[in-house]
């Protein structure tokens, strides 16, 4: 640029005097303040290209179910790609929701869902021993801290408990076979009916996901 930057102090509130400067060159000298050292970037972790298969167009009823729940698991792997345990552990104002408790949490779901109710088996450790008295969100707590790989192995290994059972029971009785457990009200649950809710619990914390991420590096993307 021709004209010389001007008007910078060493207190609060720095600016840039523009005054003989002309619009272009006013869009320039901003543009590279912004990548200065005043004002820098976050530090961006590499993600990988989401690896993600869509779901079947014309499956069987099954791997159609299957094959959402697959895509939107997924879509949260390719979330926390990249990130190191301190991004994981990063809430999004005023929330304090985090991917590390995400995947915690999802994990949870799954087992839930399928070894206590579908199959009734009662709760895995290590939810079995947990007072959920003094922490109704511990799933969510108790996964802060943890690194991604550590979460990912757990998250992946009842992924595939999960489509065992889910199989297991749509095999034995189709869609409209009945959980072990019922609700309070003494009804019981559909292995459909279970498939559908995992999809819905897991698109709805990919919606949080997707801000949680956004917040972290500016990663973006559906």
């Amino acid at each position: 640029m021709d004209a010389e930057l001007r008007g910078w102090t060493d207190q609060p509130g720095l600016r840039l005097d523009t005054s003989d400067l002309t619009v272009a060159q006013t869009a320039d000298a901003v543009s590279a303040q912004l990548g200065s050292a005043l004002l820098p970037a976050p530090a961006r972790a590499a993600a990988a290209e989401p690896q993600r298969t869509d779901p079947p167009l014309h499956g069987s009823e099954f791997d159609t179910l299957l094959g959402f729940l697959n895509f939107h698991r997924d879509t949260l792997r390719w979330k926390v790609s990249g990130l190191t345990t301190e991004h994981l552990a990063t809430p999004h104002p005023p929330s304090d929701l985090t991917l590390a408790g995400m995947l915690g949490h999802l994990t949870y779901v799954e087992n839930y869902w399928t070894q206590e109710v579908l199959d009734g088996q009662g709760q895995a450790e290590p939810w079995a021993s947990v007072d959920w008295s003094v922490d109704a969100d511990w799933d969510w707590h108790s996964a802060i801290g943890s690194g991604g790989a550590e979460l990912l192995d757990a998250f992946g290994a009842q992924n595939t408990d999960t489509d065992s059972r889910l199989r297991a029971a749509w095999q034995a009785g189709g869609g409209d076979a009945l959980s072990a457990k019922a609700d309070r009200s003494g009804e019981h649950f559909s292995v459909r009916w279970i498939m559908v809710h995992l999809v819905e619990e897991y698109a709805r914390d990919n919606g949080h996901a997707d801000l949680i991420r956004e917040s972290i590096d500016g990663l973006t993307g559906e």
